[in-house]
């Protein structure tokens, strides 16, 4: 039986991503509050309305990879929320043009992006899991809050759509079995570089995504049994694997570049315009 509380969430959360509103007051904040089972809930809720309007899931944004961050929101694992297929732009050539118009205050994240060729099994390690990845490719997810300045629970995140407000993709390239012994060890160690309109503003790497975006998709394999309701993973899905530098904030007429070593995967480039 669907719940009137989490239908009515539901509405309200997908209008104001549709519409570009804000939302004065974060459902955690309000009467009854919003745990993350609920915002579970009404994201799920929110994937039903949007496949019945016509768009498809096509993968999960992986969000909150920073242990630090889950003591402080009394987490035990990463969180997730879907990506659809009008809000992921792949762009093989690696440059892209997206409209920020309907974001609210719009963050962006530079990220590895696999595609799966098959459903890694829960528990296990990095190596096994990269055996499940068909290729690889920088993307830049851009992650959007409708509550003001910023603040919310994960739950509120969720419910919010906040995680995921677009995705680029930039060129993949295949993840050759004889390579995975390295490819374990380069996902730890390579550096990461995010430039605004040709100035590098933001450095990291994949350390700051658990230690590694391959251990990061161990983590998330093995999270999302555990979560009640949630849709196993599956070949040829698309997972956007937690950003490598902090997240800045974006405003119209920017160009964004994000360029890493080690990984053989070519630059991504983005003009954000209204």
């Amino acid at each position: 039986m669907t719940n009137p509380h989490v239908t009515s969430l539901a509405h309200e959360m997908l209008d104001a991503f549709n519409t570009g509103s804000r939302i004065a007051v974060a459902p955690s904040a309000r009467d009854g509050g919003l745990d993350l089972d609920t915002g579970y809930a009404v994201e799920a809720e929110i994937a039903r309305l949007r496949g019945a309007a016509g768009h498809k899931v096509v993968g999960r944004k992986i969000g909150l990879a920073n242990r630090a961050v889950w003591q402080a929101m009394k987490l035990r694992t990463l969180v997730w929320g879907s990506m659809y297929d009008d809000t992921v732009q792949h762009v093989p050539t690696g440059r892209a043009k997206l409209s920020v118009a309907r974001m609210r205050a719009p963050r962006v994240e530079p990220e590895i992006v696999v595609k799966l060729n098959a459903a890694p099994k829960p528990g296990a390690g990095p190596a096994e899991v990269l055996e499940a990845v068909d290729w690889m490719a920088l993307g830049f997810e851009f992650v959007d809050c409708p509550f003001p300045d910023w603040k919310f629970q994960p739950g509120d995140f969720l419910a919010s759509l906040g995680l995921h407000a677009a995705l680029v993709v930039g060129e993949p390239r295949s993840v050759r079995r004889g390579e995975i012994s390295a490819l374990v060890e380069n996902l730890a160690v390579f550096t990461s570089r995010l430039s605004k309109n040709g100035q590098v503003v933001e450095q990291g790497g994949g350390k700051n995504v658990l230690g590694s975006p391959a251990l990061c998709l161990a983590e998330f394999a093995a999270a999302v049994p555990q979560q009640p309701g949630a849709q196993p993973l599956y070949a040829g899905e698309l997972l956007s694997t937690g950003s490598t530098t902090p997240a800045p904030p974006v405003a119209v007429g920017e160009r964004w570049t994000m360029e890493v070593d080690c990984l053989e995967l070519s630059p991504l480039t983005v003009d954000l315009t209204a």
